[in-house]
């Protein structure tokens, strides 16, 4: 019942919440992004795969400007990420966007983290029942290891967690990343210098 129906009121109504508390922190981080990112805007778009693999769009803080070099092409993702982005990104602010894609059903609160859709062909029959439940902003994976853990290991956790969802273990997740947060514990942001809760990949 709770996964089922339960755990969609429960990621609402606390994302609700939180989006009402964390409301000026929100606006205040955005004004900064958009003047660090010299014009690129405060906010990073990108499909990713739901529930059922079906693509949605998640939103995350820009913690990188658009620069390019002379032919065209992007900086190196160590020369585009500004101060506030590598701050925003230690402290998991850049996740916080995240809250939105919550409310609108694309997403839940914990979750196996979405992640690129070229990924997708590459899975096997069993690691595809990630996608029987909604992504999540956090998830067992994360709170497990996540960078440290390896991506078959990670897989494995995310189809534990489809097997055994409830509120008591969504509730441990959620208090062990905030613990891990703190900690900056498993911080990683794919490029080995900043990180965030994800494990897929930003900008």
């Amino acid at each position: 019942m709770y996964k089922n129906f339960f755990k969609r009121v429960f990621d609402f109504c606390i994302s609700l919440i939180a989006l009402i508390i964390i409301s000026p922190i929100l606006l205040v981080v955005t004004i900064w992004l958009h003047f660090a990112n010299k014009g690129a805007g405060a906010f990073f778009f990108q499909e990713r795969p739901g529930k059922d693999g079906k693509l949605f769009k998640i939103i995350k803080f820009k913690s990188m400007t658009d620069e390019r070099d002379a032919d065209g092409n992007l900086l190196p993702n160590d020369q585009r990420i500004t101060k506030v982005g590598m701050f925003v990104r230690k402290t998991s602010l850049d996740e916080l966007p995240q809250l939105f894609n919550v409310l609108k059903g694309d997403m839940a609160l914990i979750g196996p983290r979405p992640l690129m859709p070229r990924y997708l062909e590459l899975y096997s029959k069993e690691q595809m029942r990630r996608h029987e439940v909604r992504p999540g902003i956090t998830g067992w994976a994360q709170v497990n290891g996540r960078n440290s853990i390896t991506w078959t290991k990670k897989f494995e956790l995310d189809v534990w967690y489809v097997d055994h969802v409830s509120l008591w273990l969504d509730i441990k997740i959620i208090w062990m990343t905030v613990m891990n947060v703190i900690q900056r514990k498993d911080i990683d942001s794919g490029n080995g210098k900043v990180g965030s809760v994800g494990f897929d990949g930003t900008n």
